[in-house]
């Protein structure tokens, strides 16, 4: 027990089951990399002479293959968007336009108690004089119809207002924006802020692991039948990189097609569930702006990882549950 002591004061974070059994996963994820690839190089003698008369295959293979353990430790390491540190950053600017406009010289605008904050397609002006309302929770209330009661939309946990599609995660402890699934893989919740890293990570993966797969069936078609025990081995990682593949492609599949709705894992499984879903049919998506915008803003409209989200109007909603027409497909109506 003292050893076990000592090793938590020379790295505290080991005293913590949670960061302990998170690295614990990153370390077998980087030697599981390092099993596959270093039994390749081990056996496959003929892949070691096309190294040195191609040398440029096997450079491309490790690149990719540092890429993705790079790109694992990316979206491990990355924040998905905290519900209280967007609240923070709304704070954050509150106070920088109190400060600027006590130092303004121009009396009209000190006197106004209003400051714009930017949400996703437009823009909300806040008073903050003479209400007990924070900013915060004028913000949200904004993006729900009139009448929406505050209490409902207030996390019991963090006991803050969420925004339309955020949800708490009982794994982190803390209401994640555009909340997708907490991964358990990766140690961290996926949301706004890592969702597109996490679909690079998946996609890097399949590629290697699917490489990988590649040179192993090249090795047991030239080398069958020559060491038994080699290839034994060779065939049980293949059958168990073969799983992993398979899984891959499914989850590559799957996040793309919530990428082109605009969805997420969680509004998909459990759309009856979520009050401002419930009532939209299923072949709906309320958030989504097309398959262009959809990608556009999955891969570079993401300016802040803190930008908010107004749940549709009737009107917007119905117009989306118009079926589609010849016209529409020639104005480009689905992009």
């Amino acid at each position: 027990m003292s050893n076990f002591n000592f090793c938590y004061r020379i790295v505290p974070c080991l005293a913590d089951p949670a960061r302990r059994s998170s690295l614990g996963l990153k370390a077998a994820l980087v030697a599981l990399h390092l099993v596959y690839a270093g039994i390749l190089f081990l056996f496959d003698s003929d892949l070691i002479e096309k190294t040195k008369e191609e040398p440029w295959y096997t450079a491309i293979y490790l690149l990719l293959f540092v890429v993705a353990l790079i790109q694992y430790f990316v979206t491990s390491c990355s924040s998905p968007g905290y519900v209280l540190d967007a609240m923070r950053d709304v704070n954050e600017k509150k106070s920088l336009y109190r400060r600027s406009s006590m130092l303004s010289k121009q009396p009209a605008s000190s006197k106004s108690g209003s400051f714009v904050i930017t949400v996703e397609g437009s823009q909300s002006e806040i008073n903050t004089q003479g209400s007990n309302i924070t900013s915060w929770t004028k913000l949200v209330l904004d993006m729900y119809p009139p009448g929406t009661s505050i209490r409902t939309l207030t996390c019991s946990y963090c006991n803050a207002e969420q925004p339309p599609r955020a949800k708490h995660c009982h794994d982190c402890d803390k209401c994640v924006l555009q909340f997708d699934h907490h991964c358990v893989w990766l140690g961290t919740c996926i949301g706004r802020g890592n969702h597109c890293q996490f679909w690079w990570y998946i996609f890097e993966e399949t590629a290697l692991c699917l490489w990988t797969g590649i040179l192993y069936i090249t090795y047991l078609k030239a080398n069958i039948l020559r060491v038994w025990w080699k290839d034994a081995v060779m065939i049980l990682l293949l059958v168990t990189l073969s799983i992993a593949l398979i899984f891959l492609l499914l989850l590559l599949i799957f996040h793309s097609y919530l990428i082109l709705t605009y969805q997420t894992t969680y509004e998909l499984v459990r759309r009856r569930r979520i009050p401002y879903l419930r009532g939209i049919p299923e072949r709906v998506f309320p958030f989504s702006k097309g398959v262009c915008r959809n990608l556009y803003d999955f891969c570079f409209g993401r300016s802040s990882i803190y930008s908010l989200e107004r749940l549709p109007t009737a009107m917007e909603i119905e117009e989306k549950s118009r079926p589609y027409t010849c016209s529409d497909f020639l104005t480009c109506r689905c992009c």
